[in-house]
C-alpha cells in the first residue's frame, strides 16, 4: 500500500472507470484520472457525487475502500470487497473462534501501545507525561479497569486545550480529527480484509451497528499520529475547509515508523499488524507486530 488517498470534495463530480484509471468528470468534462492500482482508498466528502457501478466494482476488486463521510466528517459508510484473501474462509473461522484470553491480551497490548503513543505525543510538544506512563503500567488483560479512559482524561486537555471535548461539534478540531481518523480507519480496514479477516469481528469493540469494529481496535495505537497533525493545524489557525488541511491528514498513512524492517510507512505497518493478528488467530497464540516507535520518525533521520 502506497498510502495514496483519492478525495472527492467538490459537489457535482462523476466517478468512472476508464481503462484501468479512475476518472473524474464534471458536466461531461474530464478533470483528471488516477491509476486504480495507485489508490489505497477513496474518501467522498462532497454531496451529489455520481458513481459508475464499474468504478465501485473495480475499487472493490482492488481492495480499496470507499469511505462516505457524513455530518462533521464522520464516516457514514465504508464500501469494502467481500473477498480479500485466498485463505479467507479458514482465517475468518479462526478469528470467530478465538479464545477470550487471547483477545483480552491483544486488547491490552493495543491500549498499552496507544497510551505509550499518547505519552510520546505529549513529550514531543514538551508536556510532562508522568501521569500517562503510570496509567500505561496499570493496564491489565482486557483493560478491565478502563485505563484507556483514564488516559484520555489526562491526554485530551494537554494535547489540545483545557476544556476540550471530543463530542463538541462546534470545535473545529473535532472535524479534523474525524477526517484524520476516517483516513486511518480506511487504511486499517483495507489491511484487515487483505489479511483474510472480517472487519466486524473485533478484539474488543462491541457494537451491533459497527461493521468495522476490528478496524477501530487495530487503529488505536496510531491515533496520536493524527492528533499531532490536527494540533499543528489548529495552532496555525486552520480548519478542515483549508486547502492544506486535508492533504496533511491524508499524508499520515505515508508517515514512516521504525520497525524491524527499517523505515516502514504507516499503511504497511497496518498490513503487518493485521497479518500478525490473523496468524495469531490461526495458531491460537502469538504477538502483534507493532512498530518499534510510537510516532513517525523525523524525515531527516537515517536508520
Amino acid at each position: 500500500m502506497s498510502g495514496r488517498i483519492l478525495e472527492i470534495a467538490q459537489n457535482g463530480r462523476c466517478v468512472h472507470l476508464e481503462r484501468g484509471f479512475i476518472a473524474i468528470r464534471e458536466d461531461g468534462k474530464a478533470l483528471g484520472r488516477v491509476p486504480i492500482d495507485d489508490i489505497d482508498a477513496v474518501i467522498a466528502s462532497a454531496h451529489g457525487i455520481t458513481w459508475s457501478n464499474k468504478a465501485l466494482s473495480a475499487l472493490s476488486a482492488q481492495g480499496s475502500p470507499v469511505v462516505i463521510l457524513g455530518e462533521n466528517f464522520h464516516p457514514a459508510s465504508i464500501i469494502m470487497p467481500i473477498s480479500g484473501h485466498h485463505d479467507q474462509g479458514r482465517r475468518m473461522r479462526a478469528q470467530a473462534s478465538a479464545k477470550l484470553p487471547l483477545r483480552k491480551r491483544f486488547w491490552a497490548d493495543l491500549i498499552k501501545a496507544k497510551i505509550k503513543a499518547q505519552s510520546a505525543a505529549l513529550e514531543q510538544i514538551g508536556i510532562p507525561t508522568t501521569r500517562l506512563s503510570t496509567i500505561q503500567r496499570e493496564v491489565r488483560s482486557g483493560d478491565t479497569s478502563n485505563r484507556e479512559a483514564a488516559a484520555a482524561q489526562a491526554y485530551w486537555p494537554a494535547i489540545m486545550a483545557r476544556g476540550f471535548h471530543r463530542n463538541d461539534c462546534a470545535n473545529p478540531a473535532n472535524a479534523m480529527l474525524n477526517y484524520g481518523y476516517a483516513v486511518l480507519r480506511a487504511g486499517t480496514a483495507r489491511a484487515i480484509v487483505a489479511a483474510g479477516l472480517h472487519p466486524s469481528l473485533s478484539v474488543h469493540h462491541v457494537s451491533d451497528g459497527d461493521a468495522f469494529a476490528l478496524a477501530d481496535d487495530l487503529m488505536e495505537p496510531f491515533r496520536p499520529t493524527v492528533d499531532l497533525v490536527v494540533r499543528d493545524l489548529v495552532k496555525a489557525g486552520l480548519t478542515i475547509e483549508a486547502p492544506e488541511a486535508r492533504p496533511r491528514l491524508v499524508a499520515t498513512l505515508g508517515a514512516d515508523f521504525r520497525t524491524q524492517n527499517g523505515r516502514t510507512p504507516l499503511s504497511h505497518c497496518l498490513v503487518r499488524l493485521a497479518q500478525s493478528l490473523s496468524e495469531a488467530f490461526k495458531q491460537g497464540a502469538g504477538h502483534l507486530n507493532l512498530p518499534q516507535t510510537s510516532l513517525p520518525i523525523p524525515a531527516e533521520l537515517d536508520l
